[in-house]
C-alpha cells in the first residue's frame, strides 16, 4: 500500500511539473507578444525622454547664421529624435557607412502611408530622391568618377546641404532667415511642412510637433550664445 501511495505521489509530482513547464511556456509566449507590441511605444517614449533631457544635439557643421542653425536643429528634433541622428534611417535603425545616401527602403508601419517603404535617412531624414536633387545643387564637395558625381552623406555634408537649401531664397520664394528674425517661426514651419510633415500642418504630426516653436526659441538662444564666442 505504501509503495502504491509513493508511486501515485511521484506520478502526481511529474504531472504537476509538466503542467508548470507548459504554464511557463504559455506565459513566455504571451510576454513575447506583449513585448513586441509595446516595443515601438517603449522605444518612442525613451527617445522623447532623451530629447527632453538633452534637447537637439549641436550641428557638426561650423559657422553659419544662428537662426538657420536653430531651425535645422528644430527639424532634427522632430524628424530624428536620437542621440546620434546623422546615422539613423527610417525605423530607428543605424547604419555605419555614410559615404553616400544609405538608400535603404524600410517598411512604414503606421500612419497614412502604412505598408509603403521609406528611404528617409540621416539627421534631416532626406529621401534618396530628395538628397540626389539637393546634393547636386548644394553639396560643397562632390567627388567625381568619369562623368558621375557622388555625394558624401557624412554628417558635415548633411548639415551643409540643408543649410544651403534653407538659405536659398529662390528655392523657397521666401527669405527664411529674415522670417525667423521677424519671429515668424510658425509661418516658417508651415512653409516647410510639405517637406517635413512632422513639423505640423500636415498629415503626420507626432508627439513633439506642438512643442516645436518653444524648442526653436530655446535652440536659438543656444545658437546666438555660441555665435558670440
Amino acid at each position: 500500500m505504501t509503495n502504491i501511495n509513493r508511486s501515485h505521489s511521484f506520478s502526481t509530482q511529474i504531472v504537476n511539473f509538466f503542467k508548470l513547464i507548459i504554464l511557463l511556456i504559455i506565459l513566455t509566449g504571451i510576454g513575447n507578444v506583449i513585448f513586441r507590441e509595446k516595443k515601438a511605444e517603449i522605444k518612442t517614449a525613451g527617445q522623447h525622454l532623451i530629447s527632453s533631457i538633452y534637447g537637439s544635439p549641436p550641428l557638426v557643421m561650423e559657422g553659419g547664421d544662428p537662426y538657420i542653425r536653430a531651425l535645422m536643429r528644430t527639424i532634427s528634433f522632430s524628424e530624428s529624435n536620437y542621440l546620434n541622428p546623422y546615422y539613423v534611417i527610417y525605423s530607428g535603425e543605424y547604419v555605419d557607412d555614410l559615404s553616400e545616401h544609405p538608400n535603404i527602403c524600410m517598411t512604414i508601419v503606421n500612419g497614412p502611408n502604412k505598408g509603403k517603404c521609406s528611404t528617409a535617412s540621416g539627421r534631416y531624414q532626406f529621401l534618396n530622391t530628395t538628397w540626389a536633387e539637393k546634393a547636386a545643387k548644394y553639396h560643397p564637395h562632390p567627388s567625381k568618377f568619369l562623368v558621375w558625381e557622388d555625394y558624401s552623406f557624412e554628417p558635415e555634408y548633411q548639415d551643409k546641404v540643408l543649410y544651403n537649401w534653407l538659405k536659398d531664397t529662390t528655392a523657397w520664394e521666401k527669405d527664411i532667415a529674415e522670417l525667423l528674425r521677424e519671429e515668424k517661426i510658425d509661418d516658417v514651419l508651415r512653409m516647410l511642412s510639405p517637406t517635413w510633415t512632422s513639423l505640423g500642418y500636415g498629415i503626420e504630426d507626432n508627439n513633439m510637433t506642438k512643442f516645436l516653436p518653444k524648442v526653436y526659441k530655446k535652440l536659438l538662444q543656444e545658437e546666438l550664445t555660441l555665435s558670440q564666442k
